[in-house]
């Protein structure tokens, strides 16, 4: 599956949470990933970030699951920071 995951944590856990996101997904602007991913590495980077992050404070991590990249219209305004379509 394909995935855009987006975090929003406070700035003591952010580079935990970036550290995190990047072992499994390509990193595109500021708290945004995006790559594909199995089922299996998806419920573990969310059991991963779920015990970093302080869901009773204001926390958060979302994630936009879609079946493949190809049905993704992606449109860049400006620069892009992380073009992931150079990876193989």
């Amino acid at each position: 599956m394909y995935v855009i995951a987006i975090y929003d944590v406070a700035s003591e856990r952010c580079g935990k949470m970036l550290k995190l996101c990047r072992r499994y997904l390509h990193w595109v602007q500021n708290s945004v990933f995006e790559g594909a991913i199995s089922e299996v590495k998806l419920k573990k980077l969310i059991l991963e970030a779920e015990s970093i992050m302080d869901k009773q404070s204001e926390d958060s991590f979302i994630i936009f699951k879609n079946r493949n990249k190809n049905w993704l219209d992606k449109q860049v305004i400006g620069h892009e920071r992380a073009n992931i379509d150079q990876f193989l």
